[in-house]
């Protein structure tokens, strides 16, 4: 398993709220036997559940902080500490099987720890089968045993479910945190910038961005629409190309979809005198000045409009080259 760095609430950026709700709770003695941090994916969630089941077994914590030295934080640290489990998706959703087989081991108490925590990671992926099994733990909670359920702000949770649970809402962060901590990883201020912009203050999303290289694929669609129009003969060629190149993204192409639509959105802002708006792509003059000549805002709307038909279309499992094949012919 790989070891993690030891992280205290201080180390986590923003979410104020989420880390005073908490602290509060463990340093009254009074917490809740499950709580469910509910936000959009990538503000802190996972990370805040780690943090807090350290703390709620450190020997040695001081002012709502874990110490790092003590036998369990250690372990924590090792990704070794038998009390502390994550239960993750198994490929889309959690099954009812993860369910059933937690529920075996809630039977059992904490090997050494004073309270034995889980982390159920996206349980709005769920299906019912699994939810409802997961609610009866819910109704029943087992004796010094944390539950820490993660779940997106904008999907569904069974309402049953979040009633036996405290909520501690996590929110976006803002630009400026975001680019700021990625520029402290070595990540140049531009692109820094722009990643804040285009993960919508998610600085896990803005950190899959940057992982998979979508920014430069990104530009090379851009440049090659500027640049074609659909009856010069190496505008198949290109198209087919960026095609293949996006259909290799798989999941994450849905992300790179975002990523041209916000790029619009800066075109309509711009022809629209919101020139005060924050941009997603502040460094990208030339485009914009290249752009503005081409499409009038209209036309750039119906762009985001096949943009969004491309993305429906590939939630219905559509050939992926084929649904970017037919969108950049029709972008040009």
């Amino acid at each position: 398993m790989k070891q993690r760095t030891h992280l205290q609430f201080s180390s986590l950026i923003g979410q104020q709220k989420a880390k005073d709700l908490l602290i509060k709770s463990f340093m009254r003695g009074r917490m809740s036997h499950a709580f469910l941090f509910r936000g959009p994916a990538g503000v802190g969630k996972k990370t805040a559940a780690a943090i807090f089941a350290t703390l709620i077994n450190c020997a040695n914590h001081q002012a709502g902080e874990s110490c790092g030295t003590c036998s369990s934080c250690v372990k924590f640290t090792a990704a070794s500490h038998p009390d502390f489990h994550v239960i993750a998706p198994d490929g889309a959703a959690i099954k009812i099987k993860q369910v059933r087989d937690l529920k075996h081991m809630l039977t059992f108490p904490p090997f050494e720890a004073d309270y034995r925590v889980v982390v159920l990671e996206d349980v709005h992926t769920m299906r019912r089968e699994a939810a409802n099994s997961l609610l009866k733990i819910l109704e029943e909670p087992p004796e010094n045993t944390l539950l820490i359920l993660t779940a997106d702000d904008s999907a569904t949770v069974l309402p049953t479910i979040i009633s036996r649970c405290q909520t501690i809402p996590f929110y976006p962060l803002s630009y400026d945190a975001v680019a700021g901590l990625l520029i402290s990883e070595d990540i140049d201020p531009p692109t820094a910038r722009t990643l804040a912009v285009a993960s919508a203050g998610r600085i896990g999303q803005a950190r899959l961005l940057n992982d998979k290289n979508l920014l430069p694929l990104r530009q090379e669609i851009i440049s090659s629409l500027l640049a074609l129009s659909p009856d010069q003969p190496e505008a198949v060629v290109k198209v087919f190309d960026l095609s293949e190149k996006s259909a290799k993204l798989k999941d994450n192409l849905e992300d790179l979809l975002n990523l041209l639509t916000l790029w619009l959105r800066d075109l309509i802002l711009d022809k629209t005198s919101e020139r005060t708006a924050q941009k997603a792509f502040p460094d990208h003059e030339n485009e914009l000045s290249t752009a503005r000549l081409r499409w009038n805002v209209s036309e750039l709307f119906d762009r985001i409009e096949l943009i969004e038909k491309a993305k429906k279309q590939l939630l219905r499992n559509c050939n992926r080259a084929m649904v970017c094949e037919v969108l950049f012919f029709a972008l040009l």
